[in-house]
């Protein structure tokens, strides 16, 4: 059985099996029990995943004629597939679980806010994403990647960027290099206790980042706050720790 390519889906197959065994052993660096595969696609990692043992694998897929093809190869994926998009899919295991995937370039960046909203779970994730993506999470602040999900994902994850994927290792070849990098649940270091208000406050900083702080961010403090020198920097010369204290401010 043979699967058709679906751009709107932002399918490329992973073919090369060096970086799939590059990812799996990044996997298998980590302990884990409950396992979650987004978007298996052809099988490149999950032939791998299903050789574990002592683990509950599930995998998250929209693309039925790929669920057809996988639950033929695959036999042993019966009952471990959730057909659904990741972006509204529940979460799948109750307890803590790890996160693996080639993830869609088209909605990679929105698959790390569903993180974010399981983050108390997720212990782990492994993912592939565009290049440029990866850098993103990966950035420190004073960095011209450094944004928003640089600083929600550091609030709550360490952002380790493993390796480069050249676009020749996809079937068909994307336009642009991936990276992959793994996180590491911090378990919330920082004491975050309103999460949608630390959200509201980065969105705000980063929807402006070339001015100081004091034009985005004047609706949220008060006239006397909006003269401390911290409001004279912009949104990406914060670290995390600035933000989360600037959080407890907040109107």
């Amino acid at each position: 059985m043979t699967y058709t390519l679906k751009k709107s889906l932002g399918q490329h197959f992973l073919m090369d099996e060096r970086i799939c065994k590059d990812i799996i052993d990044a996997l298998k660096a980590n302990e884990f029990r409950q396992l979650i595969e987004v978007g298996p696609g052809g099988g490149a990692l999950t032939k791998y995943l299903i050789k574990m043992e002592d683990i509950d694998l599930q995998a998250i897929e929209i693309d039925t004629e790929k669920i057809e093809y996988l639950l033929k190869t695959y036999p042993a994926l019966e009952g471990k597939i959730i057909e659904k998009s990741i972006l509204d899919a529940d979460k799948p295991f109750s307890g803590p679980f790890t996160v693996i995937g080639n993830f869609p370039y088209n909605i990679s960046s929105q698959i790390m806010f569903k993180i974010l909203d399981w983050r108390d779970d997720v212990q782990h994730v492994i993912g592939m994403f565009q290049k440029e993506v990866a850098e993103r999470i990966a950035a420190g602040p004073g960095t011209k990647d450094y944004g928003i999900l640089s600083v929600l994902i550091g609030a709550f994850f360490k952002v380790e960027y493993l390796f480069d994927v050249d676009e020749q290792a996809f079937n068909p070849p994307p336009k642009v290099k991936s990276g992959v990098i793994r996180l590491t649940n911090l378990h919330n270091p920082w004491k975050v206790e309103d999460y949608q208000k630390l959200l509201r406050l980065v969105k705000a900083a980063f929807n402006q980042r070339r001015k100081q702080l004091r034009n985005p961010l004047k609706p949220y403090f008060s006239a006397d706050d909006l003269r401390h020198d911290i409001f004279t920097k912009r949104a990406e010369q914060l670290s995390v720790a600035d933000y989360v204290s600037l959080m407890d401010k907040m109107k």
